[in-house]
């Protein structure tokens, strides 16, 4: 019997790198969804609710390290479970 597992709150600000201090495992156990502006989008790389705004890949350009350059879109941000 599989028990369902209880979903940590969302957090303010969350990013996809695990370096980064926004970085929670526990939230990519479950599949999240981003809708920005009313539209769902799955390429955020982060977001901040409170401030309003996602990173996303700026193209196919790459920083001297090897990780997509990206740019900060500001807007209306809904994160939710699915």
């Amino acid at each position: 019997m599989n028990q369902p597992t209880a979903q940590p709150t969302l957090p303010d600000h969350l990013s996809i790198d695990p370096n980064s201090p926004h970085f929670n495992a526990a939230v990519f156990e479950h599949d999240i969804g981003i809708r920005f502006n009313d539209k769902e989008r799955s390429d955020v790389e982060e977001y901040c609710l409170s401030e309003g705004w996602i990173k996303v890949p700026a193209g196919k350009t790459v920083d001297r390290k090897g990780r997509p350059l990206s740019i900060k879109l500001k807007g209306k941000v809904e994160v939710f479970y699915r």
